[in-house]
């Protein structure tokens, strides 16, 4: 009788533990979806993109009057605020008659040319009212990204459905060195870019080995472009992201697709997303992680 207690405490215990560590895990991806919220209501978020204007060769007015080079249609906007000079590899702002600019937080008044963007400075600002842009290059082109600090689409932000946080998705994994050490990546533009590869992920699911190429941006993660069959029907069409921690020295290393989340793409139609390479798209519903958002 005793032992049969015993047995019956132990299994409680065990099964209490493991309900806490459950919830513990939950708790943390829930934790790390309400920061990815903020970050995209954040200034610098995806949700308040109102324009990508791509500039030509000598000047690209800018306002909302008919012909301006770089629309933008609202009726709180200037007709033409100003001009973008392109030429060379640097891009100049100059200030229409009667209208100023902040550059990175430095009101510019007159009609002197200011440098915005070159090779040595691709972090400038510019802002009017509660309008901000920056200049972005992708691959031969250069372009404005245009923001609204009061967007419809961040005001009106409801957050994003996932599917619930189930632990069987997070899957162990282990690296294998690259065959070679550049990936080919194609964004929503067509441009195809030749990126440094980490190496390829292994894993398994349901006795299945499956496998991801992984792409090095530099940072202390490994960067992952992927779909799968949810692509397109309970999930973004054009795939999703999700990193993971480096490996250790023997190449093991984890994937979690709970924090697989979906491109800038997903929430507008101003972002240059890169695509999932062929081999990334796996013969598989991954039914974890964030699902579609829009009609983007």
């Amino acid at each position: 009788m005793k032992k049969i207690i015993y047995i019956l405490v132990f299994l409680n215990l065990f099964f209490l533990a493991n309900a806490q560590k459950i919830n513990a895990y939950t708790k943390s991806i829930n934790d790390w979806h309400k920061a990815r919220i903020s970050e995209l209501k954040t200034p610098l978020g995806w949700l308040n993109l109102e324009g990508l204007f791509w500039l030509h060769k000598g000047s690209n007015s800018f306002g909302k009057k008919e012909g301006s080079d770089c629309k933008y249609a609202n009726a709180l906007f200037p007709d033409e605020l100003g001009s973008f000079i392109y030429e060379g590899d640097s891009v100049l702002w100059i200030n229409s008659a009667n209208n100023s600019i902040k550059v990175n937080g430095v009101l510019v008044k007159g009609k002197k040319p200011v440098k915005v963007f070159s090779k040595e400075e691709q972090a400038i600002t510019m802002s009017w009212s509660h309008y901000t842009w920056t200049i972005i290059k992708r691959e031969e082109k250069i372009g404005v990204r245009f923001r609204n600090l009061e967007a419809k689409t961040l005001v009106h932000f409801k957050g994003i459905e996932r599917f619930p946080v189930d632990s069987n998705w997070r899957i162990k994994a282990t690296m294998v060195a690259p065959s070679q050490n550049l990936l080919m990546i194609t964004n929503v533009l067509g441009q195809t870019t030749a990126t440094k590869t980490a190496g390829k992920l292994l894993f398994t699911i349901n006795n299945k080995e499956y496998a991801l190429d992984v792409i090095d941006e530099g940072g202390p993660k490994y960067f992952i472009v992927f779909a799968d069959e949810t692509s397109g029907k309970t999930t973004y069409g054009a795939g999703r992201f999700i990193e993971i921690n480096k490996p250790d020295a023997l190449g093991n290393t984890e994937i979690d697709f709970n924090i697989a989340y979906n491109p800038p793409c997903a929430f507008t139609a101003f972002a240059t997303c890169p695509l999932p390479p062929a081999q990334n798209r796996l013969k598989l519903a991954i039914t974890a992680g964030e699902k579609n958002y829009g009609n983007h």
